[in-house]
């Protein structure tokens, strides 16, 4: 059916092209199309990418004509004669935007890594457009008839378990969106959702400019003091590539903290680097200040129309948490221990910038300097005497992929052979520890022009046993790339993100369920990042360490001296690293639990109000992110969401402690993870998924241990 579908609303469009005019402009437009290789599934293993045959100009045509064949699709679903059944309803739906989810996963992957001006400009072209698309699936009174029919019948169906899991998300997704509401209110969510759309894609396409516009240009090589020679080679290969020959140039990443903050000696410089990080986005040609204001009020006024007081009540009912009242229970409930903790670094710190010589108080650009100072004093540790031994290729295979093989028995095999969308990204192939495939799986890990800020992972083509997809699934991050010739080395942070964001990729890669609405990550907030903060944590594994920790020129491992070093000093700073993400988490549900019909914020007014009023307001401590490039929580899908990590965290934690337990780094324990968290998908209810792995709910002991708050 969805092929003639297809193929039927590409007939219509090539028609109507070729009708309106035979100019050669719209004679080449036509040929575009009926070429476009989004219009046949790729032939390449597991329906992957050929990139050699996509250009820019085929995504907007592909995504129309995608719009145009599902709206098509779901019509006929809604007005089948047939009373509605499981199949002709809801596997039915499964199967509908075939074209529109291909051509849609490769345009947001692709805009979201390696954008340009045309995709920018596509985006915000269809952004309004997709809204109204989902609009009008999700509010369709006759699809919704049917999909109600079904969940008031469910448990005389004979469904399996997931099967009615899957009944019950699609009524609850409904309902959620707006189903329920009269045709008047039915319409309001729209202009909502529209503008929504809009804005929050105006906020990420600023946020891109900003990080360019916003980087530090130096002018003399003495004002580096403390960054390792290959940083100032980079610095001035950046500088040189953006019209500033015999300087140097200093990126901004989207934190509120900068890694090279650690290094620089020049106080005056670090100060302008935190300057240009903390306050960006407040004035000029791309502030987001405004856009954060009004995407507040929007949230509120779609809550109210929904039936909820605000916009986090609305997000949290289907998470674990269930009420904001709960993530404010959470964090208040840590609040004294970790400020005590902070205020005690902060006392080391100052004392350290005292003993140095320096007359001055402790300010957010002089923390990470300072204590890094104090770290080594404390552990005798010298950042520079651990560089050496994370080179980043050693990490991934050495590190990231030995755990993997340890823990879950599969493998990951580099596939040259697959094309590619930038030179620096890397394709691979899962095997299981039968030899079976299992997925594709990209590697996208060096910043550049075009690239969001931050980490995350995605999929090309989501699994399902119903669709007979295997996953293509892609990890993203912004690691500073060595120049030509030389190793590129990664920070300790860096090396955990890594295995966090594979945490990601193999929940994706592992997913084992039937229908793709519930495939992978697919899950709620604050369990989705579960089973990636669990992995991050076999980066400091005695076992795994000393597997990938090796001298990049002698292979030699990390001296055990140096190691035990290292272990030892992962708690320090952890009053630091807490404080200034619930900052940002309790900034986020603040922003979020305005009501509808508030005024609007001054963004900088209403931060300070926010922090102090949970009583986490210190200066040298800033939130992690502030308002204006709160990604998560603005053009991302983290509004009022933001706390999940924290809260998976405790999952995490709890379930890293009972493994330890259970043989640590052992093939049983490791498969019993991948089939009760990894491969069920949002199949099973979270917590069912949790306490089949470990038998019992979580306690917050070991996340206390986990932070070195206890």
């Amino acid at each position: 059916m969805h092929k003639s579908v297809i193929a039927a609303a590409i007939a219509a469009t090539l028609t109507l092209s070729a009708c309106s005019t035979t100019s050669p402009e719209n004679t080449n437009a036509v040929m575009v199309q009926a070429q476009n290789p989004f219009l046949q599934a790729s032939t390449l293993q597991y329906q992957a990418p050929d990139f050699t045959k996509i250009k820019d100009e085929h995504f907007q045509p592909a995504l129309t004509l995608g719009m145009q064949a599902q709206y098509q699709q779901i019509l006929d679903i809604a007005n089948n004669p047939q009373a509605p059944t499981f199949t002709n309803t809801i596997i039915a739906m499964e199967k509908s935007g075939e074209l529109l989810t291909r051509t849609s996963k490769v345009f947001y992957n692709l805009a979201g890594t390696d954008s340009n001006p045309t995709l920018r400009k596509i985006q915000g072209e269809m952004a309004p457009k997709m809204a109204a698309h989902s609009d009008n699936i999700n509010l369709n009174p006759a699809l919704f008839t049917r999909i109600e029919t079904l969940y008031n019948q469910r448990d005389s169906l004979d469904l399996s378990a997931e099967e009615n899991r899957l009944v019950e998300v699609y009524y609850k997704r409904f309902v959620r969106a707006g189903a329920k509401l009269t045709e008047d209110q039915k319409q309001q969510i729209r202009v909502l959702n529209a503008e929504q759309s809009t804005l929050t894609n105006e906020f990420a396409q600023r946020l891109m400019r900003l990080t360019k516009e916003i980087a530090v240009v130096v002018d003399s090589k003495e004002q580096l003091a403390g960054l390792s020679a290959s940083a100032i080679k980079a610095a001035a290969a950046d500088a040189a590539a953006n019209g500033h020959p015999a300087k140097y140039q200093l990126n901004i990443t989207n934190t509120t903290r900068q890694p090279v903050l650690t290094q620089l000696q020049d106080r005056a410089l670090r100060q302008q680097i935190w300057q240009a990080s903390a306050e960006r986005g407040l004035e000029g040609e791309n502030e987001t200040a405004s856009l954060v204001a009004r995407l507040a009020q929007l949230r509120a006024e779609r809550a109210e129309l929904l039936g909820y007081k605000n916009w986090a009540e609305y997000r949290l009912e289907p998470q674990m948490a269930k009420t904001p009242e709960a993530v404010y229970k959470m964090f208040g409930s840590m609040v004294p221990a970790v400020i005590k903790n902070t205020e005690k670094e902060a006392a080391d710190i100052q004392a350290m910038i005292n003993q140095t010589g320096g007359d001055f108080e402790l300010a957010p650009w002089d923390w990470a300097y300072y204590a890094e100072l104090v770290r080594q004093e404390k552990y005798d540790l010298d950042e520079s005497a651990i560089t050496p031994y994370f080179e980043f290729d050693r990490v991934l295979e050495d590190g990231v992929f030995f755990t993997l093989q340890a823990l879950y028995g599969v493998t990951l095999k580099p596939r040259p052979d697959l094309p590619v969308y930038h030179e620096d990204v890397k394709a691979y192939e899962m095997f299981d520890e039968d030899g079976s495939s299992m997925a594709i799986f990209y590697a996208d890990y060096f910043s550049r022009e075009g690239k969001r800020g931050g980490a995350w992972m995605s999929s090309f083509v989501a699994q399902s046993e119903l669709l007979n997809n295997k996953p293509v699934v892609i990890n993203v991050m912004n690691i500073k790339k060595a120049p030509a010739g030389e190793p590129t080395f990664v920070s300790y942070d860096e090396v955990t993100t890594m295995f966090h964001e594979m945490g990601h990729g193999t929940h994706g890669m592992f997913s084992k369920v039937k229908y793709p609405t519930l495939s992978g990550t697919s899950v709620s907030r604050d369990f989705v990042e579960f089973p990636s903060t669990f992995e991050e944590d076999w980066a400091a594994h005695p076992k795994v360490l000393a597997n990938y920790a090796k001298h990049y020129e002698t292979g030699e491992p990390i001296p055990k001296e140096l190691l035990e070093k290292l272990l030892k000093s992962r708690s320090f700073n952890q009053g630091f690293d807490t404080l200034e993400y619930m900052s940002a988490a309790l900034l986020d549900l603040e922003w979020h639990t305005l009501k509808a019909g508030s005024p609007l914020q001054d963004v900088a007014s209403f931060e300070a109000a926010a922090l102090n009023k949970h009583g986490v307001n210190l200066p040298a401590v800033p939130p992690r992110y502030k308002s204006t490039y709160f990604a998560h929580a603005f053009p991302g899908g983290y509004s009022a969401s933001y706390y999940a990590y924290m809260w998976s965290e405790i999952l995490a934690a709890d379930a890293f402690a009972y493994v330890q337990t259970q043989g640590g780094l052992d093939r049983e324990i490791g498969i019993k993870f991948r089939k009760t968290i990894r491969e069920v998908g949002n199949s099973v209810a979270p917590m069912d998924a949790y306490k089949a792995f470990r038998g019992q709910e979580p306690t917050t002991e070991a996340l206390l241990e986990r932070r070195g708050l206890n």
